[in-house]
């Protein structure tokens, strides 16, 4: 088997068939096989995946978060390389492909990622990046970063610069990253310290430190819906604090603790900024709805720099003595 392409379901079966579906109209060259894990989804996500064909369902018994249900989707491949693939993703051409070949053209490439499009064929900033910093959290702005794309604090030049097929980063985004599987095993998997969001960012640290490459591949391009699972999540802050709380969980492994500290007080700082700011916008009658939104977002960030929601530090702790149970079908 070439390749096992990996996909974590959360309450999104409609876009994990979609997904399926592109992967077999754009994949032609390599031996395959499909693997989706449903990570205890609470709609009908089971009985819609056990419809696809081809495909091994993998049910876990609870939500164990982005990063163990992948690696429990590897406990089920057979693959000589791995690919991670959200299932709010649709393939285009043959992506998968040159993926695939790139990643075989050097053996000192570890990992590859594609070129990620929203669904208006805009382009994704966020398919490939620097490592975080606290500067480069700081300066997060969409229309910053695309009108500067050559400062390396945000590391996407080779998004803007027509690059060589095969282009050196520091990381791609875990909605669409091809790894190695000897790769995979020697760096011990994604790190389950992580329940979502930054788990990517951590596994292309590992891997570069374990002496290979990390590469964006620019002629595979595969759209990403994005946030799918994130929208549906009961808290309203889920997906704010979560990234968040990751990128301090990054910070406190790779950096230091007092790094991670620094970071979440200048988190602190730049909500209230943000919100003073937001106050007075909202005062001179802006488009309130779109002022309400932000300062949501701001009030839920600002809570979690002053430790209100404990929630984000439990939610990854609460599955790690829990028992993994999981079925495996093949239709």
């Amino acid at each position: 088997m070439d390749l096992s392409i990996i996909i974590v379901n959360w309450n999104s079966a409609a876009y994990t068939a979609e997904c399926v579906s592109s992967i077999r109209a754009a994949t032609r060259g390599l031996q395959y096989e499909i693997i989706v894990v449903d990570n205890a989804s609470t709609d009908n996500s089971i009985e819609t995946l056990k419809l696809l064909p081809d495909v091994t369902l993998v049910a876990s018994s609870h939500n164990a978060g982005f990063a163990r249900a992948n690696n429990l989707g590897y406990q089920h491949a057979s693959g000589k390389a791995l690919l991670f693939l959200n299932p709010d993703t649709y393939v285009q051409d043959a992506a998968i492909d040159r993926m695939y070949c790139a990643m075989l053209s050097s053996e000192k490439v570890g990992i590859v990622g594609c070129r990620l499009l929203n669904s208006d064929q805009s382009l994704q900033t966020s398919c490939v990046q620097a490592f975080p910093t606290i500067m480069n959290q700081l300066t997060d702005v969409e229309a910053i970063k695309v009108r500067f794309p050559w400062v390396r604090m945000w590391g996407i030049t080779a998004l803007f610069q027509n690059p060589r097929p095969l282009t050196s980063v520091e990381v791609v985004s875990g909605a669409c990253l091809m790894i190695r599987r000897d790769v995979f095993e020697k760096v011990v998997q994604f790190s389950t310290d992580y329940f979502m969001y930054c788990e990517d960012v951590d596994l292309c640290y590992k891997v570069i430190a374990a002496g290979y490459q990390v590469a964006y591949v620019n002629d595979a391009t595969v759209v990403h819906f994005g946030g799918q699972s994130s929208k549906q999540a009961s808290k309203s802050s889920f997906a704010h604090v979560m990234a968040r709380e990751a990128i301090h969980i990054f910070f406190a492994k790779r950096r230091s603790s007092r790094y991670a500290a620094t970071y979440k007080f200048s988190m602190f700082v730049s909500a209230v900024v943000r919100l003073a700011m937001l106050g007075f916008l909202l005062g001179l009658g802006k488009d309130q709805a779109a002022v309400a939104i932000s300062r949501r977002k701001w009030r839920s960030i600002l809570s979690w720099s002053v430790g209100r929601e404990g929630w984000s530090q439990q939610l990854g702790r609460a599955v790690d003595n829990t028992t993994q149970t999981a079925s495996a079908k093949t239709a």
